[in-house]
């Protein structure tokens, strides 16, 4: 009775909301070409906790019902744009960063104007940015993760001459409600020779190069060691494009910035990231690279997780959208990676044997990541040794300790003009010591399949299905996986359950089940589910959060106007 009751409350506050974003979505447009203009977007995810001992959920939160929400209000009139967020964390979902319950609250911790001409952007508040891939600087946000490190400043963008491009920024971090205390101060800049020199811009090679400068001030408070107190880093990139072949690179250092990352170590830190690609009709590849050695740069030096990063290592690993392919995430090691990742994508031809009526699409990838392999600096100093330089390295000495080897080959093909499959095998390596480090110890060795297909009964009407299993002998063993979705005009209804059978431990072959339906129209999208969810990690893009085991009802609202 209390999970309806709740789920009644809910629909009874939320409700209103849904209705005015309906009518904005309908008149936010009329009348407004070329004057003001006033739109925006809001979210709410909520959560009610049942307790469930059999998966873990053995406590759940005081207030029984916990939700995360947003709401960005953005204005605009002609070279003039201002914008506010609202959040509220009431409180914070279970499994989002919540130090000393910081994140729990509401206020408005993003706000901003902007004035644009067509050589220079000023904004004064809350921005996001990036340098390059982001090896020194990358501010931004992914609401999934509870991932903000919004700058609060000023940044300017300006374009002296064309195919020159400059930006300087001052700032701090977001830290929850609060500001962390780091100063941040970056410059970048970037040059595109095909659109600065006249006489280049219709050369069939397109090259562009730049670089960035970051530096971070914080206060030596530290009463045993001696700290710095501003830590600079920096970097240099490149791009270049020949017909189907493009290449890029960039390569980033930083000073010694001792911290509790590092345990506190003097030594410097590098990166380096390089990408190639070929694409033609029917073929293309990709080849990644990357070094990464003492690369944790933050605006305060003892902040831990995804507090106050100021930097952002890219994974080179595939990402999947399929449960089971997620279960055992890869999230890129600030202390010390070399890896390499190549895919293949292949089409093969239409009216084959092999390709079939409508062609059959291939894509296989295989990544490989290690440690670097660390040497002691003498015979009297342990590797890693607070207060000394740490360690040495050698650039292309990988050592012996994998960390994670994923090789998996997919075949997409239409069956006919309403049906579509996808078929999936990965052969997975992954060191749970260094990159999960709880529950199992040790490598896991998985292979994992999969079974996606879609029918289309109409143009608005379609049943999606999945079959998934995970065979491992390590951590939990095998798992099976079953999604039925069905979709109809302005309507979904999806099943799914995750059935842990292969569990050594009988009273652990468990199942996951969760239902769910959802109703979206125009800009609005609400999906109400129930059922449980399997302690993890969750990843996007290599940035990670623990999710904890949970039993419940959800409710998710999205709309825009």
């Amino acid at each position: 009775m209390y999970i309806i009751r709740s789920l009644f409350i809910l629909i009874f506050l939320i409700f209103p909301v849904f209705l005015f974003a309906q009518e904005n979505n309908e008149g936010s447009n009329e009348g407004n070409e070329g004057g003001a203009q006033l739109h925006g977007n809001f979210q709410f995810d909520g959560q009610i906790y049942q307790k469930d001992s059999s998966i873990g959920a053995s406590e759940i939160p005081k207030e029984k019902m916990l939700m995360n929400s947003y709401a960005n209000f953005v204005y605009t009139q002609g070279k003039f744009t201002a914008g506010v967020r609202f959040e509220g964390y009431l409180n914070t979902l279970q499994g989002f960063q919540n130090d000393n319950n910081m994140n729990d609250g509401v206020g408005i911790p993003y706000r901003y104007a902007t004035y644009k001409n067509d050589e220079m952007e000023i904004t004064a508040g809350n921005f996001y940015e990036q340098f390059g891939s982001g090896l020194i600087l990358r501010a931004y946000e992914e609401k999934g993760l509870g991932y903000d490190n919004a700058m609060d400043g000023v940044r300017l963008k300006y374009e002296p001459v064309k195919g020159v491009y400059l930006k300087g920024l001052v700032g701090l971090q977001r830290l929850y409600f609060e500001k962390g205390p780091g100063i941040v101060r970056g410059a970048d800049g970037e040059v595109n020779l095909n659109e600065a020199i006249p006489s280049l811009s219709e050369m069939k090679t397109q090259i562009s190069f730049g670089g960035g400068v970051v530096s971070k001030f914080q206060e030596d408070d530290n009463i045993i060691y001696k700290l710095p107190e501003n830590v600079l880093a920096f970097s240099g990139r490149f791009n270049v494009t020949h017909g189907k072949i493009t290449t890029s690179g960039e390569y980033a250092y930083k000073y010694n910035d001792p911290s509790f990352d590092n345990n506190f170590i003097y030594k410097h830190g590098e990166a380096l990231l390089i990408n190639s690609s070929y694409s033609t009709k029917g073929f293309g590849c990709i080849l990644s690279a990357k070094r990464i050695d003492n690369m944790s740069y933050r605006s305060d030096r003892t902040q831990k997780l995804n507090n106050l990063s100021i930097n952002y290592l890219p994974a080179i690993n595939k990402s999947f959208t399929y449960t089971l392919l997620n279960m055992y995430p890869y999230a890129s090691q600030s202390m010390g990676e070399l890896g390499a990742s190549a895919e293949i994508m292949y089409k093969l031809k239409k009216e084959t044997m092999l390709g079939g009526k409508y062609g059959t699409d291939i894509n296989m990838n295989f990544t490989y990541v290690h440690a670097l392999h660390k040497f002691e600096i003498n015979d009297t100093i342990p590797i890693g040794q607070t207060g000394t330089l740490g360690y040495h390295t050698d650039w292309f000495d990988a050592g012996k300790e994998m960390l994670y080897q994923d090789f998996n080959i997919e075949f997409t093909r239409k069956l006919s003009d309403k049906m579509k499959t996808t078929v999936l095998y990965q052969n997975l390596i992954y060191n749970n010591d260094v990159l999960h480090g709880v529950d199992y110890h040790g490598k896991i060795f998985a292979n994992t399949g999969l079974i996606d297909f879609t029918y289309k009964m109409t143009s608005n009407k379609a049943i999606r299905g999945e079959i998934e299993g995970l065979f491992t002998k390590q951590d939990q063993g095998n798992w099976a996986m079953g999604l039925v979705e069905v979709t109809v005009p302005r309507w979904f209804f999806t099943v799914q359950d995750m059935y842990n059978y292969g569990n050594e431990e009988s009273s652990k072959r468990l199942h996951y089940m969760n239902v769910s339906f959802g109703y979206i129209k125009k800009g609005t999208r609400i999906q109400i589910g129930y059922g449980k969810q399997k302690k993890g990690v969750m990843c996007v893009g290599g940035v990670c959060r623990t999710v904890p085991a949970s039993n419940g009802l959800t409710i998710s609202i999205s709309s825009t106007f």
